[in-house]
């Protein structure tokens, strides 16, 4: 027996119940998002258009390097960095774990639990309006996975997020110019909607919807607790599970910065060569929401080719190391491979699309 039986509807009396669950959960999201996200950017667009600029690079300020590798540096970008995104990190976890205990298995099972297109285009339009970074949208990736969503609708919706935010689009458009934010776009949808997709056949087991029976006993056993103190326990273990290693990582690369993005004119001005390790080094580092942009205005001002530049467009906000990290309990590490080789691969012809055009 397989996920096809659970498309059977809900008995009318849990209707209500359901209906009420789905829609307090839609209040916390759209409240939390219109504060930390909707009207921020509002007023962060208008900004942009009339200063042509975001504000500096987090990698290296207005300077053409980033700090040699040391503590202080590891904490002066942590500090900058969580300074950022700490509310987007909190609203992500409190998501995550809604999701957990408000959304029925059964209603994410029939929206997003097949590893076909049609749940990875649904999980991908989904993530439009959340304009998270990959490391604040870790936490619903994985409370989806912990729904039954399937591998590519949860990849889908994570890196929807940060490679197609309309925000960063508006940005990118007002700073650097609209050839990049096409060339970010084309290649983001491919990432988001493609790579996701194709992301199943490495799934294996985990691409299969749960048993009828297995589903039961699941939704028997969200309902023995309040949901109060199932939303704490959830909250915590979430917490306990990703947070460590979330902290430990960015710590690590903001000390090792000046490895990652050398000096423009160290790096070269664009051959391939170059366009390859930004690629590597954007799929690795971590940033905040739309910090590709003064990071690549920074960059260029200083010398860096349209082609690396162009690498990093995608790269950067796609992963990091301390999402992939974050998740990795939740996929197959083949998925989370192929993922990440996919970020660069795009990432490198991104960049020869940009060496080509700009």
């Amino acid at each position: 027996m397989t996920g096809s039986h659970l498309l059977a509807p809900e008995p009318q009396a849990n209707r209500k119940k359901i209906i009420l669950s789905v829609a307090v959960f839609l209040l916390i999201a759209v409240a939390g998002l219109t504060y930390v996200k909707w009207s921020p950017y509002y007023h962060k667009a208008i900004d942009a258009a009339a200063k042509h600029s975001i504000g500096s690079s987090i990698v290296t300020g207005k300077n053409p390097n980033a700090p040699a590798p040391s503590w202080s540096a590891a904490w002066d970008y942590a500090l900058a960095y969580y300074n950022s995104v700490w509310k987007a990190a909190v609203l992500g976890i409190v998501l995550g774990s809604l999701i957990q205990v408000l959304i029925p298995s059964g209603w994410s099972l029939r929206a997003l639990g097949r590893a076909n297109f049609k749940s990875t285009a649904i999980a991908g339009l989904a993530s439009i309006p959340g304009m998270m970074c990959t490391c604040c949208a870790a936490p619903m990736a994985v409370g989806l996975r912990k729904k039954n969503a399937s591998v590519g609708a949860s990849l889908a919706f994570w890196l929807g997020n940060p490679t197609i935010n309309p925000a960063t689009l508006v940005f990118m458009t007002f700073v650097l110019s609209w050839k990049f934010t096409l060339i970010r776009l084309v290649y983001g949808l491919i990432l988001t909607f493609g790579v996701s997709y194709f992301a199943n056949r490495f799934a294996g087991e985990a691409k299969l919807p749960p048993q009828i029976d297995e589903l039961k006993a699941e939704t028997e056993k969200e309902a023995e607790k309040p949901l109060l103190v199932r939303w704490l326990e959830t909250a915590w273990a979430m917490i306990l599970h990703i947070v460590p290693a979330y902290i430990i990582a960015v710590l690590l690369l903001g000390a090792a910065r000046a490895w990652l993005f050398p000096a423009a004119g160290e790096a070269g001005s664009g051959s391939l060569l170059a366009i390859i390790g930004f690629a590597v080094a954007g799929t690795l580092f971590v940033i905040p929401t739309a910090g590709e942009i003064p990071i690549i205005q920074t960059m260029m001002s200083f010398g860096l080719g349209a082609g690396p530049a162009t690498a990093l467009l995608l790269t950067l906000p796609s992963v990091s190391l301390p999402s992939l990290l974050m998740i990795s309990k939740s996929f197959p590490k083949k998925v989370l491979v192929f993922v990440a080789a996919a970020v660069v691969v795009l990432g490198i012809l991104s960049g020869i699309t940009g060496a080509l055009l700009l």
